[in-house]
Order: C-alpha cells, then structure tokens, then sequence
C-alpha cells in the first residue's frame, strides 16, 4: 500500500498544495496512491490522537508513507525518530518530497535515522542541562523555588525519560497509565508533556 499523508494545523492552511505536490511526485515516478489520509491538528497532539497513529499501527512490511515534508509527520525531533524508526522497524518506506529523503531497509536510511536519533539524543541533553542550569542559578541566587524539590527531581527525571514516555504514548497510553509506570503524579506529567510539546 502506498499511503499519503497530509496534516495542517492552522485554518489558514489548505490541504491543495500539499496534494498537488504528493501527487506530482507520485505521478513523475509512476506510484498510485492507494490511500489519502488527511488531518487538521496540532503535531503537539499526542501521537495516538491522531490519525498519523492510527496509520503507524496498521502499516506492513513493504508499505510506503508520502509526505511533502517532515515537519508535516512531527515538529518534535525526538517524535520524529520514533515515527521513522516504527516504519523502519517494519520494512516501510518514507518518502518526504521537500527533503527528498527516501527512507527504507537500506544503509542510507540507516545512517540518517541514526542521524536523527542522535540529534534526539542532543535535544534531551539539552533540555536536561538546561533544566540544571536553570535551578543552578536559582540556587546560587537564593531563590526559593515555588514548587518542591521533590517535583523538581521527578521533572529531572521524566527528562531523561522523554524517549521512553513517547513510546509509551505512541502505543496509545493514557498519561495517567503512564505516570503510574514512571512513578509521578499524573499532573506532573501532564505539565511536562505539554512544556516539552510530546
């Protein structure tokens, strides 16, 4: 199956540009769409509320996605490696025209999702030095901070577990079901997920 997939998230945004673009590419190289899959929400949506999920759970070995770029499928970098690691877990093609990235069961694709694993890696490093920094200087500056420390260090932690909390949520679980697995209050997470726009 060759499946299209197209997502705006504004009502400025129109859906034309973006099939034309898919189904020029689709037509200069000889693919037949076999399924459009169309979707007017925010990328910050958890990944099972959409229907990009939904499509993930059903793909098979041989299936190629078409989109007209990546930001389309996730504007998260860490996302984006989960979505690209599914497909190639399961010997499907990606196809972003804008990028022109052909993705599939190959060294090339492998060395990119690597590529982008690492900058995911970066990102939550980032994130996480950040957050360390930023109560450093609290701390050095004698401010009390508002909250506990013990909320502090549980955000420290779901940090380090951004990569774990997106693959529980892209199996379709509840964030309550999620912070009772991480041991956080549900709120907690809630918070976090929604700072860190998982």
């Amino acid at each position: 199956m060759i499946y299209a997939y197209i997502r705006k998230s504004t009502e400025k945004q129109e859906f034309s540009h973006m099939e034309f673009e898919i189904q020029n590419y689709a037509d200069t190289h000889k693919l037949k769409i076999d399924q459009w899959i169309e979707e007017s929400i925010s990328s910050r949506k958890p990944l099972h509320q959409r229907k990009l999920g939904k499509l993930l759970n059903e793909l098979q070995a041989n299936d190629v996605l078409i989109t007209t770029e990546l930001s389309r499928i996730s504007r998260n970098v860490t996302e984006v490696f989960s979505i690209l690691q599914i497909c190639l877990n399961k010997s499907c093609q990606v196809i972003t025209i804008k990028e022109n990235y052909h993705l599939g069961n190959d060294l090339q694709s492998k060395v990119l999702a690597f590529a982008f694993g690492l900058s995911a890696e970066i990102e939550r490093n980032l994130i996480s030095q950040r957050t360390k920094a930023a109560l450093s200087s609290k701390k050095a500056q004698g401010v009390k901070l508002g909250r506990p420390v013990n909320a502090l260090n549980k955000e420290l932690k779901l940090s380090k577990n951004i990569k774990r909390i997106q693959k529980l949520t892209n199996k379709g679980l509840a964030q309550a079901e999620i912070s009772r697995i991480l041991k956080v209050k549900r709120h907690t997470l809630y918070r976090f997920i929604k700072r860190m726009e998982l």
